[in-house]
């Protein structure tokens, strides 16, 4: 398979640590902006489940996460993808080894699950986190063409 292949549309792999928060999101966000051009996927080195601040906080911007799940990332996973894009320091370091034509990168985000504070200053650092994610999925669409 080769992300070039007339009419076919690529596969973009968000990988985490535990796909629970930022993984989601963005697989969230690939599927509501992509416009059908490409398919979104996530995966976790573990599967924490989804974290509900992270379904309350793309709610609030009209993307239902309800539909998603967490997964362990699996080979077929890993062989679907025409990118992988990791979004914590501990996915990108244990990401395995992936084929030649798989395009990697690194979307250094903060883990908002990791987040203190008071209920409405955790809930501000997921919505800064998402707010970054769409960013950064704008831009790689625009990439694409």
């Amino acid at each position: 398979m080769n992300i070039r292949e007339p009419g076919r549309r690529p596969v973009i792999l968000f990988l985490c640590t535990g796909n629970s928060c930022r993984s989601q999101m963005a697989e969230g966000w690939l599927r509501t902006l992509g416009g059908g051009k490409v398919q979104a996927a996530s995966g976790g080195i573990e599967a924490h489940g989804i974290h509900p601040l992270a379904i309350q906080v793309m709610a609030e911007r009209g993307i239902n996460l309800c539909t998603q799940h967490s997964k362990c990332l699996t080979d077929s996973l890993l062989e679907a993808a025409d990118w992988i894009i990791t979004l914590c320091g501990h996915a990108d370091e244990h990401c395995p080894v992936v084929p030649g034509r798989v395009i990697r990168e690194h979307w250094p985000l903060a883990d908002p699950a990791r987040a203190g504070g008071s209920g409405e200053e955790v809930l501000e650092v997921f919505r800064t986190v998402r707010d970054e994610i769409e960013r950064r999925v704008r831009e790689l669409l625009g990439r694409l063409g």
